[in-house]
């Protein structure tokens, strides 16, 4: 138990100063659980948050851009998705598809900061938005209470590294698989050798868990802020008769896009100036069963 020992004055009648007395009080606190961090790759099952289902998966070019928001304040300690145990003076944030960890470069468009992050958790609740940061990282960045519109690039090379040593990532998965046994024929007529191939998991072997991450320097960079407005983005679509139809459904319009699959066409609404014309737009596309939609910035 955590106890604190309570103190109280009193004055006494007739004397000009007052009389402490020290009363055996205490007010005691159940001791808070001990977390066991086990940091591990991550992707994750689809799931559900506020309404919008998303759907994880590993993404190594990743770039998008959106609305970020700040960690809402806990006084509770627990583990982050990757099993990391969470700090608020971390330089860390919460995305809903990313693979746990990844390693991101957060540029906040609205006045140029740019950071470098680690995404180890999911997040944030909120429909709309594309991020969450800790209380240190937003402040590193400059945000206020507001939702600040982001850019995120993904650093290739250090999240490349963790899904290639971290445990459960999909390289150790497979040098950890057993390996069945195999009966080679000899051309000569002899009887067939069994071969058994050994693997980490054959001889009982484990790997060393990993209990954390190197913390990321608590720095930014300054860039030019840009102007921006706010976008709904409907989809994209590899035929444009598709696109027209979802254009019809949600009032939006279409345009050409390429990206690394090919030239598709683009359905977006808007532009909005405000977040909170953007949220009511991206309700309306929602609540038509347009489920793909989310706000993007440019």
């Amino acid at each position: 138990m955590i106890c604190r020992a309570v103190k109280a004055g009193a004055r006494v009648a007739g004397h000009g100063w007052p009389l402490v007395l020290a009363l055996g009080v205490s007010a005691c606190q159940p001791p808070r659980p001990t977390l066991t961090p086990h940091v591990h790759y991550e992707v994750g099952a689809a799931y559900q948050a506020d309404g919008v289902w998303h759907y994880p998966q590993q993404d190594l070019s990743y770039r998008a851009t959106g609305l970020a928001v700040i960690d809402p304040p806990t006084d509770a300690s627990r583990l982050t998705a990757d099993g990391e145990v969470y700090d608020p003076q971390a330089m860390a944030g919460a995305h809903p598809t990313l693979q746990l960890p990844a390693q991101v470069t957060v540029r906040n468009l609205d006045n140029g900061r740019e950071i470098t992050i680690r995404i180890n958790d999911r997040g944030p609740v909120q429909r709309g938005r594309l991020l969450s940061l800790t209380p240190q990282a937003a402040r590193m960045l400059a945000m206020s209470t507001s939702p600040a519109r982001v850019e995120i690039i993904e650093d290739e090379l250090p999240s490349r590294m963790f899904a290639e040593t971290l445990p459960g990532g999909p390289l150790l998965n497979m040098q950890a698989a057993p390996v069945e046994q195999v009966t080679v024929n000899a051309l000569d007529g002899k009887n067939g050798v069994v071969q058994t191939s050994t693997s980490p998991a054959a001889v009982g072997s484990s790997y060393a868990p990993v209990t954390a991450l190197a913390a990321l320097p608590v720095t930014a960079r300054q860039e030019w802020a840009v102007p921006t407005s706010l976008w709904i983005e409907i989809g994209r679509f590899t035929q444009r008769s598709y696109a027209a139809l979802a254009a019809m459904r949600a009032g939006g319009t279409v345009s050409a896009s390429d990206d690394d699959r090919g030239p598709l066409w683009r359905v977006r609404v808007g532009p909005f100036t405000r977040v909170d014309e953007a949220d009511a737009a991206l309700d309306r596309a929602l609540a038509a069963g347009l489920t793909g939609a989310h706000i993007v910035v440019e």
